[in-house]
């Protein structure tokens, strides 16, 4: 895939991957576009999302900020029940899945070896499938995962006239699944290669994730002609400082430990969603919780699984 020519300049911390990764990652967002709780509050806030302002957008990220857990788990556990794996992969990656859930903070090492084995796993099967099996995963995991303050956020976005796009480095295929079923606008999602429709088990860069994510807003406001300083953003990560530090409008949403204590140095807004629901979600003691996720949702994380 050629590199687009209309990428704005760029901050120093980005490599050639996560750029290529943005912009590929921005440029099937805009084809599936083309396509298709009392919150906690810091400091005073004046009136917004701006209605009818079109130079203004709404940028997600998915895990932990719209949806509680990993996508790219609740896929895994799609894909193992339909069998494109074996039992033997599940024990060994249970935990990850639930130290996840129990945390709610990413592992980048995690993560990564999590979007290696999908790789090997999708590689040879065509992208129309996955995109169809996209659907039924959506109904049967992640529905009832969406947290309901976020998407009243996303809500008042796109009633305000305005775009919104989920940011996420799962796949772009769920990615747009899951936008599309919330009515958002689209979704900035990791895209893997493919060749005549089929998976060739690569990427196109890097994984969506960290400075790529920065990227991949960066190449869609420029395309979309929207100014930075009028949008918004949302994550719950301090992996996505650089995306957040690109807006004009940053939220920490159920943010880590370090993310709450830097937007609490730059005075952005901070909404956790997860307070009087934690204990009976998330907050369960660590020896029954991990038991309770292993069970329930251990398939997820045989996509963690090494390649042969």
């Amino acid at each position: 895939m050629a590199a687009l020519g209309w990428l704005t300049p760029r901050r120093r911390s980005a490599t050639a991957r996560s750029v290529l990764a943005g912009e590929a990652s921005a440029e099937a967002a805009r084809k599936s576009a083309e396509v298709s709780e009392a919150p906690e509050v810091s400091g005073k806030e004046p009136e917004f999302p701006v209605p009818g302002d079109e130079k203004a957008a709404a940028f997600f990220d998915l895990d932990n900020t719209v949806m509680q857990g990993a996508a790219l788990f609740h896929f895994g556990r799609g894909l193992y029940k339909r069998k494109f794996f074996e039992t033997r992969d599940l024990a060994r990656f249970a935990w990850q899945q639930a130290w996840f859930r129990l945390a709610g903070v990413e592992d980048p090492e995690h993560m990564q070896d999590a979007r290696d084995s999908a790789l090997s796993i999708v590689k040879g099967h065509r992208v129309a499938e996955l995109r169809s099996i996209g659907e039924e995963i959506y109904d049967e995991y992640m529905a009832e995962r969406i947290w309901p303050g976020t998407r009243a956020l996303a809500q008042a976005h796109l009633d305000a006239g305005q775009r919104v796009w989920l940011v996420t480095a799962a796949p772009v295929e769920i990615a747009t699944v899951i936008a599309r079923r919330l009515g958002l606008t689209g979704a900035l999602g990791t895209v893997a290669e493919s060749v005549d429709g089929v998976y060739t088990g690569k990427l196109v860069g890097e994984p969506l994730h960290g400075p790529a994510k920065a990227e991949a807003v960066r190449a869609l406001a420029a395309a979309e002609g929207l100014d930075l300083s009028r949008c918004a953003a949302y994550s719950d990560s301090h992996n996505d400082i650089p995306m957040l530090s690109l807006v004009g409008h940053p939220y920490a949403i159920n943010p880590d430990s370090k993310l709450r204590r830097h937007a609490r140095e730059k005075d952005w807004r901070l909404r956790d969603y997860r307070t009087g629901r934690k204990a009976a979600k998330v907050g369960i003691p660590a020896a029954a919780g991990v038991g309770a996720v292993a069970g329930g949702t251990a398939a997820a994380i045989a996509m963690h699984r090494r390649r042969r």
